[in-house]
C-alpha cells in the first residue's frame, strides 16, 4: 500500500465517507425522535444540531493531536470516534444519551475534516494533489448518498427503523479503523514536528520519487525560514493573508444553506407538498447529482483550477437559490426538486470540490495544522448556527425569505472569489506558503 499514493487517499478519505453518513444520516430520523420524544422546536433543532457543536469542538481542537500524535493517529482516534457514536446512537433509550454519542460523532467529524485534508496534501504530488485531496469531499458526498439510500431503504421497516439508520455506520466506521495502521505518516510531519528525515525521505521516495530531493530541501527551507521570523505566533501578521482566506471560504461555503438542505432535505420537499416517502426519496436525488457533480470537480481542479470552479459555481448557485426563493414566494413548487437538484449540482463542482484542497494548501507547513482547524472550526460553526436555527426561520419566516438570504450570500462570494480569492493549482505546498506569508507581511 506504500507504494500507491492514490490507494493511501483513498483510505484517509474514508475518514470523508462517515463524515458524510454520519452528516446525512440525521435526516431521516430527526421527524420520528421529535415524535417519540415529543420535542418542541429549539429542543429538536438542537438534538438534530448537537452533533455540529461536536463537530465545532472537534476541528478547533484537532490541532493539537495532528501537530503531536501526529496525522496518522489521529485518524485512527477518529475511526474510534465514529464507531462508537454509531453504536451509541443506534440504542440511546431518551434524548440526553442520544445527545451525547451524537456529540461524539460530531467531534469525529470536525477532527476528520482537520486530519484527512491535511493528511492527503501532505503526501501528495503537486500535479495531482487537488484531485487526490477531492478524494475526501467526493467520499463525503459518497457517505451523504448511502446514508440517503440507506434510510429509504430502511424506512418503514419496524418501529425502530431509526435506530437501525443510525447504527449501520459501525461497519465502515470498524473497517476505516483496520486499515489505517497500514498506511504511512505524513513526510512533511515527521521533518517539521518529529525531525526524522530518514523516515520522510523513505516514504517520498516510494510516493513522489522524481522529486525526493527538491521536497525536502524546500521542506527544510520552508521551516528556516519560519523558525528564523520573528512573527512566530499563528496570529500574526505573517499568516493574516491565509487567515482571511480559509476564514471568509468557510464562511461562505455555509451560508450558501448546503447544511440546511442536505439536514432538512425531507422537511424541505414537503414544505412544497411531497408526501413523506416520495419527499424521502427525493433526498437520494440530491445525494446522487452531488456525488456526480463532485466527480466532475475533481476532474477539472488540477486543470480548470480552483478559482475558476469557484466563480461558475457562484453563478450557478445565485441562479438556483433564487428559483427556489421565487417558487416559495408564488407558491409554485412544482419546480422546486429540479432547482434544488441544479443547486446542489454546481455546489458540488466549486465549493464542495474545492473548500477542503484549497484550506489544506493555502498554509506555510510550520502552521497547516492550526490553519485547517481554524477553517474546519469556522465551517462548522457556523453548520451548526444554520442547522440549530432552520427549522425556526423556515417556520417563521417562510422558505422565500430564507432562501433569498442564501442568494444573497452567494453575490457577495462571487465577488470574493472575483477579486480575493488566489489560484493555487499546479504550486507546491511550499511555493504556496512562501507566497502568502510574503503577501501577508507585504500587505
Amino acid at each position: 500500500m506504500k507504494s500507491n499514493v492514490t490507494l493511501i487517499s483513498l483510505v484517509a478519505a474514508m475518514g470523508g465517507f462517515l463524515f458524510g453518513f454520519d452528516t446525512a444520516v440525521i435526516s431521516g430520523v430527526e421527524q420520528t425522535i421529535q415524535q417519540l420524544w415529543q420535542l418542541n422546536d429549539l429542543t429538536h433543532g438542537f438534538a438534530v444540531a448537537v452533533a455540529l457543536y461536536g463537530t465545532v469542538i472537534g476541528a478547533l481542537f484537532a490541532g493539537l493531536p495532528v501537530d503531536t500524535l501526529g496525522r496518522k493517529k489521529t485518524l485512527l482516534w477518529v475511526g474510534i470516534l465514529y464507531l462508537v457514536s454509531a453504536v451509541g446512537s443506534a440504542v440511546a433509550p431518551e434524548v440526553y444519551s442520544f445527545m451525547f454519542f451524537r456529540f461524539i460523532g460530531g467531534l469525529g467529524v470536525g477532527a476528520s475534516s482537520v486530519a484527512a485534508p491535511m493528511y492527503i496534501s501532505e503526501i501528495s504530488p503537486a500535479k495531482s494533489r487537488g484531485r487526490l485531496v477531492a478524494l475526501f469531499q467526493f467520499n463525503v458526498v459518497l457517505g451523504i448518498l448511502v446514508a440517503f439510500a440507506s434510510n429509504y431503504l430502511l424506512k418503514d421497516g419496524g418501529p425502530n427503523d431509526w435506530r437501525w439508520m443510525l447504527g449501520v455506520e459501525a461497519f465502515p466506521a470498524a473497517v476505516f479503523v483496520a486499515l489505517i495502521p497500514f498506511i504511512p505518516r505524513s513526510p512533511r510531519w515527521l521533518i517539521i514536528n518529529q525531525n526524522n528525515e530518514a523516515e520522510a525521505r523513505a516514504i517520498l521516495e516510494q510516493l513522489d520519487p522524481e522529486n525526493v530531493e527538491s521536497s525536502i530541501r524546500a521542506i527544510r527551507q520552508e521551516h528556516q525560514e519560519a523558525t528564523m521570523s520573528d512573527s512566530s505566533a499563528f496570529f500574526s501578521r505573517r499568516y493574516s493573508r491565509p487567515i482571511l482566506l480559509v476564514i471568509l471560504f468557510a464562511v461562505f461555503n455555509q451560508v450558501s444553506g448546503i447544511n440546511a438542505i442536505i439536514y432538512y432535505a425531507p422537511r424541505i420537499f414537503e414544505m412544497t407538498g411531497l408526501a413523506d416517502r416520495a419527499a424521502l426519496f427525493s433526498t437520494v436525488g440530491i445525494g446522487l447529482m452531488n456525488l456526480l457533480f463532485t466527480l466532475v470537480g475533481m476532474v477539472l481542479i488540477d486543470k480548470a483550477g480552483r478559482k475558476r470552479l469557484m466563480l461558475i459555481g457562484s453563478v450557478g448557485l445565485i441562479t438556483s437559490l433564487a428559483l427556489v426563493a421565487g417558487a416559495f414566494h408564488w407558491e409554485r413548487f412544482g419546480g422546486v426538486p429540479y432547482f434544488l437538484f441544479l443547486y446542489i449540482a454546481f455546489f458540488a463542482m466549486s465549493q464542495g470540490a474545492v473548500i477542503w484542497v484549497f484550506i489544506s494548501e493555502v498554509f506555510p507547513n510550520e502552521v497547516r495544522g492550526k490553519g485547517q482547524s481554524l477553517g474546519s472550526f469556522t465551517h462548522w460553526i457556523l453548520a451548526a448556527i444554520v442547522a440549530n436555527v432552520f427549522p425556526y426561520f423556515a417556520n417563521r419566516f417562510g422558505g422565500d425569505t430564507v432562501f433569498t438570504f442564501f442568494t444573497a450570500m452567494m453575490v457577495l462570494q462571487l465577488l470574493f472569489v472575483w477579486f480575493i480569492m488566489p489560484e493555487t493549482k499546479g504550486r507546491t505546498l511550499e511555493e504556496i506558503g512562501r507566497s502568502m506569508s510574503k503577501e501577508s507581511v507585504g500587505s
